[in-house]
């Protein structure tokens, strides 16, 4: 019994520095750990700033060639010759086809022989009407007989001034022969063929012609919006600017021609037409595009890229970090939406970060990592991170934003504290409405903006 006391007694004065040692790190650890705030969470960043922000409407718009001619023959005949390749940029007076002029040339030749016959029988006349006028002063001759003359040399006067109409109207038939364009522009698919016959009376025309230097383009806007472009057209022609079906790519940038003379009532809307250099060949004719037209510009501007923007149950709001990279919830007033970028009216102050990305894990005093957005943009400071409780000194973080945000509409984020009331909150960019062409009133915007902030 007191052997077995004995080696007890040496088993647990064995394991008893191990146990101590074992258990030593994990409670340090699991002190450490207790000790220790959350990570950061990483977002995305971006800055307010201040700048000019042009107003667009948009509307869906047709090209069309600035003239469309349809050549036709004005003469009978045979074509001889084609001067032109389908396709082919042509100028104004430029020769395209030929008619056989050896027919209007005879013509010509006969008009003019008609004209000196006729021409010798009026002298004649005129001879006789002067003998028969000193006849008639001696008292030989009746009067009678003098007027006669006097007649006949009337009608020969009469014959030479038709035959000179006849000489001209041949000069006019051979310039008829040579088919020429009357614009510069570019040549379609032709309708005729060297040794064709071609008649004045044929419906259809030779080819056609559609200058495309310039070139136009009738779009539509709703006719809310006709009352402030009116009123902007009064001050001078208006830029419009013609993107890709896809409403990316500018394709062309030209002015505002003219309004149209009324509205269509079946749609409410105003045609509208523009007009493009279009000295590349970008637009075609009977292209669809999608047309901006710039109303006005906003003055120095409080901007955020529409990203930023959440939609909280009091309205929008931003989530604004701090420079302890703590989050604040801020309650913003939207005065407009411009493509990707948001015009602030009230709620922020330039040189404020805004996260754009990583709503959804953020409440009020949420400590977050961030990352700038914006590519394209000078890259400004972000600060330096402060340091954490765990983790000690944080890498800075560089920032820098543009007009367009990296993403077109905002995240759901999960947001709380005192603005968010612990509800979801809705990216403001899906929420608001507008578009690149500003569907809220352009008035309001220029009630509200025209002055800057």
């Amino acid at each position: 019994m007191r052997s077995r006391t004995f080696l007890a007694l040496m088993i647990a004065a064995l394991l008893g520095p191990a146990g101590c040692r074992s258990s030593a790190p994990e409670k340090a650890k699991n002190a450490g750990r207790a000790g220790a705030g959350p990570p950061p969470v990483p977002v995305t960043v971006a800055t307010v700033t201040r700048q000019d922000v042009p107003i667009f409407l948009t509307g869906l718009g047709s090209v069309q060639a600035y003239n469309t001619v349809t050549l036709k023959t004005r003469i009978d005949g045979q074509i001889m010759a084609v001067y032109f390749r389908e396709g082919q940029e042509v100028h104004k007076g430029q020769a395209l086809a030929l008619i056989d002029p050896r027919p209007y040339e005879v013509a010509l030749q006969t008009a003019q022989a008609n004209l000196a016959r006729d021409q010798a029988q009026l002298n004649t006349a005129k001879a006789n009407l002067a003998r028969s006028k000193a006849l008639l002063d001696a008292g030989v001759v009746a009067l009678q007989e003098y007027q006669t003359q006097e007649a006949t040399a009337g009608q020969f006067e009469g014959t030479v001034k038709a035959d000179q109409a006849a000489i001209e109207n041949a000069k006019l038939n051979l310039v008829y022969t040579r088919i020429v364009s009357p614009i510069d522009g570019r040549v379609g698919l032709r309708m005729i063929d060297q040794g064709n016959m071609v008649h004045a009376s044929d419906t259809n025309g030779m080819l056609v012609v559609t200058q495309m230097r310039p070139i136009a383009a009738i779009f539509t806007l709703p006719q809310e919006q006709l009352p402030d472009v009116l009123a902007q057209t009064r001050k001078g022609k208006l830029n419009v600017q013609a993107f890709s079906s896809d409403d990316r790519t500018v394709l062309a940038t030209g002015k505002l021609e003219t309004v149209d003379n009324q509205i269509d009532p079946a749609t409410g809307t105003a045609r509208l037409k523009a007009v493009f250099d279009n000295k590349d060949g970008a637009l075609w004719p009977n292209q669809f595009v999608n047309i901006h037209l710039e109303l006005a510009t906003t003055k120095d501007a409080l901007v955020i890229p529409a990203a930023a923007v959440q939609r909280g149950p009091d309205g929008n709001l931003a989530y604004v970090m701090k420079d302890d990279h703590r989050i604040v919830i801020q309650p913003v007033t939207i005065a407009l939406t411009q493509g990707n970028i948001a015009v602030i009216s009230s709620g922020l102050q330039a040189g404020e970060l805004v996260v754009t990305e990583g709503q959804d894990k953020l409440q009020a005093g949420t400590f977050v990592s961030p990352k700038m957005a914006s590519p394209g943009a000078a890259p400004q400071s972000a600060g330096a991170l402060p340091a954490s409780p765990a983790s000690g000194p944080s890498a800075t973080g560089s920032s820098g934003i543009g007009t367009a945000s990296s993403g077109g509409a905002a995240s759901e984020p999960a947001a709380s504290g005192p603005a968010a009331s612990g509800t979801r909150s809705r990216g403001a960019a899906g929420t608001s409405g507008h578009s690149s062409g500003n569907r809220a009133s352009p008035s309001h915007t220029a009630e509200n903006l025209g002055s800057g902030q």
